[in-house]
């Protein structure tokens, strides 16, 4: 069993460097490198070329761990760089065919086209794009700009002043397992910061702590979570030559209606398809396996016709913040901001961010501009970004969904009639404003599961082992795991009985093992396997588990997705 290695971050007899920047925006993600990208130019115009803005990423290259092959609304790009196509940003291809397709039991499906498409599925005007590479070209110009742009670097604390945030520590290198010090012993740095934006993503370790320590959630819904699971597949030519451009969204089998979900195919080039499935972590099923549906998903005939002979080149997962306006923190503090994912810019309803998280990030920007000039970044002055949310096309596009993924709480027959009503209703639907709920409160005794198991092969039905595979996946293996259980009492004593450790089921990279007759202490960690979805931080019934940062550099390599 995996505990918290014996050691902190803060340790006295640790020396540390300190670096004092003006804005630190930790994770270099599309909302945060839109945020430093325009910073630059506000401040430029303002005459303050000389602050510094210094963006953090703990993957080793920029883009490895973006998992891409999206659907773009221009929107935010647009706003962000008005020539962006002249300007040579990357897209795959333009979106020139849509459907919905319905799944059933046996091998049958409908399909639903033309004027029969779902509204918020139509994507006539979208780009089919690899957040890998938009990344790394917006990266480029940000670095053109004079924006600091370091990978590798893991924050792993907030540094605070009370309820001001300071800036962040980065993570000790050079540790073993039990947490002594190796010969290549490397100690975190601190870096100060005047405002620190926080885009780690969804269920970011450091965002996770302020949003709590702060009660940055108190009078919002709880943040609910989808997982997805996707690989991108070359297919033999003619057939994805008629696939390139399509994008499918898929409902039904496997998932039928206990639970929320879907998946996806989309033509992203003459060779290449990227398909995937995503499911409610809010799902009660104990034995709930988002790999496992996605396996199922693609031995249905309607996904199976499309892969046949062709052969896996990358997989991924990562988790979705699905709980919509209701559900997004608070923005801003003394010192800091919110931004993309971590700030739940996500319309659940479409199953798009990428705009929306560029959107946050300019907003964010005009804010952090407006407080450097003033010499003033507390709350109140920082307190701008949010009201400038509220008179943006985001707030409105959201606000239009803003009750869309509570509506199936119910089933999937009760929200899709609530998502119809929504659909004339300006978003209100049946309820003027839905609860939410913890996703690891919804679980139900494993005495009650229904789930069954795919049958695995090694071409089109791989196991979890295999799929990790094509992730690239990897962490150094003499150092302290960054998945902690805090009670290991609890796995052994109690999960086992009532939910039958769900963990090894959830994760969908292996991570969490529990081998016929293994140690009493019970689970077995592959921390090494880990692509950072964060499933495990959010589904575990009790709330056992905790996903924090491991050294800077490992985790997946997600390249060109």
């Amino acid at each position: 069993m995996n505990e918290k290695p014996q050691y902190t971050l803060n340790e006295r007899d640790v020396e540390r460097d300190e670096l004092e920047v003006d804005v630190l925006l930790v994770g270099a993600g599309p909302a945060n490198l839109a945020c430093a990208l325009h910073l630059q130019g506000l401040l430029k115009k303002r005459g303050l070329e000389d602050k510094t803005v210094l963006v953090l990423d703990k993957a080793e290259e920029l883009g490895h761990h973006t998992l891409s092959g999206a659907v773009m609304n221009p929107i935010g790009i647009s706003e962000l760089v008005p020539n962006w196509k002249a300007e040579g940003f990357p897209i795959e291809c333009e979106v020139t065919y849509d459907a919905m397709a319905w799944l059933r039991p046996g091998g049958k499906h409908h399909r639903f086209d033309g004027m029969l498409t779902p509204p918020q599925l139509k994507n006539h005007g979208n780009y089919i794009v690899s957040l890998n590479k938009v990344v790394r070209w917006l990266a480029e110009r940000a670095e053109g700009l004079g924006v600091d742009i370091y990978p590798g670097f893991a924050a792993a604390e907030v540094l605070y002043d009370g309820q001001r945030v300071l800036g962040v520590q980065t993570r000790d290198s050079g540790l073993a397992r039990d947490g002594s010090r190796k010969a290549t012993f490397e100690p975190g740095m601190n870096i100060r910061a005047g405002v620190t934006v926080f885009g780690e993503g969804t269920r970011g370790n450091l965002a996770k702590d302020l949003i709590g320590r702060l009660g940055l959630d108190q009078g919002k819904n709880p943040q609910t979570y989808g997982t997805g699971v996707k690989e991108i597949w070359e297919i033999p030519a003619q057939r994805a030559k008629e696939l390139y451009g399509s994008v499918f969204h898929v409902g039904g089998y496997p998932l039928g209606g206990d639970g929320y979900g879907g998946g996806w195919v989309y033509g992203i080039s003459e060779s290449h398809i990227n398909l995937g499935f995503v499911v409610g972590l809010d799902h009660h099923d104990a034995k709930l396996d988002p790999h496992a549906l996605f396996v199922k998903f693609k031995q249905h005939p309607f996904v199976a016709e499309l892969i046949a002979g062709g052969k896996v080149v990358r997989y991924g997962a990562k988790t979705l913040p699905e709980g919509g306006y209701f559900a997004m923190p608070r923005f801003v503090g003394d010192g800091f901001c919110l931004v993309g994912d971590t700030a739940g810019f996500l319309n659940t309803a479409t199953l798009k961010g990428i705009h929306l998280s560029i959107k946050s990030g300019m907003l964010a920007a005009e804010a952090i501009a407006e407080a450097l000039a003033a010499g003033d970044t507390s709350r109140e002055k920082l307190e701008l970004y949010p009201e400038l949310f509220e008179a943006s096309w985001a707030k409105q596009e959201l606000w239009k969904v803003r009750n869309f993924r509570q509506a199936f709480d119910g089933g999937m027959l009760g929200g899709m009639l609530d998502a119809a009503v929504q659909q004339v209703s300006g978003g209100r639907g049946l309820v003027r404003r839905r609860g939410g709920h913890a996703d690891h409160s919804t679980t139900r005794k494993v005495s009650e599961s229904r789930f069954s198991e795919p049958k695995y092969n090694d071409t089109t039905a791989m196991d979890k082992l295999t799929d990790v595979y094509f992730s690239g996946a990897i962490h150094e293996e003499d150092q302290p795991s960054h998945l902690l259980i805090r009670d290991p009492s609890i796995c052994v004593t109690r999960c086992t009985e009532e939910y039958g450790n769900p963990c090894q089921r959830f994760c969908p990279a292996a991570v969490y093992e529990w081998p016929q007759g293994a140690d009493p202490e019970g689970v077995q960690i592959n921390a090494s396997n880990c692509v950072h979805c964060k499933t495990c931080d959010i589904a575990d019934p009790y709330e056992n588990i905790e996903w924090v940062v491991p050294e800077g550099g490992g985790g997946p390599k997600y390249i060109d997705m």
